[in-house]
């Protein structure tokens, strides 16, 4: 059963869309589900994310987890945005089903992507932020090692 802030994420979807020339864009996907997450931002000369969009194409959770990181994204600097998490996403979309916990990875994975983008453009580095996986099918397996 979904939150009700994951059913309104889903069916009123923020930030929905693409920038064109982003400061950084990133994709990132689910092999098994089929899920496939991107994320873009436009970023300031201060590093701070002035707008943020996604195109998800997924199941409901995937829409609702997308919508909701790119609200704590937005108006944050680029460290800030570094710190969001899959569990902060979760939390405050009031929680996910267990089997669709994979979603809210999908979102911390495709800022980071994004973020990733930004910085190989810039020409620098972001401290904390490790190259991103293509699959987050990887990061899963290892949770539940």
């Amino acid at each position: 059963m979904y939150s009700e802030k994951v059913m309104d994420h889903f069916n009123n979807p923020r930030n929905m869309g693409e920038i064109e020339e982003p400061a950084g864009v990133g994709t990132v996907g689910n092999a098994k589900c089929g899920d496939i997450m991107r994320m873009y931002l436009d970023i300031d000369d201060k590093g701070v994310i002035q707008d943020v969009k996604f195109k998800t194409f997924g199941c409901g959770a995937a829409i609702a987890t997308s919508s909701m990181a790119t609200e704590l994204v937005k108006g944050k600097t680029v460290q800030e945005a570094l710190l969001v998490t899959n569990k902060a996403v979760m939390e405050a979309l009031d929680g996910l089903p267990p089997v669709k916990v994979h979603c809210s990875l999908l979102a911390e994975e495709a800022i980071h992507a994004a973020l990733w983008d930004y910085a190989k453009k810039q020409g620098i580095q972001i401290e904390g932020l490790k190259e991103p996986v293509e699959d987050i099918e990887e990061i899963v397996a290892e949770e539940e090692a």
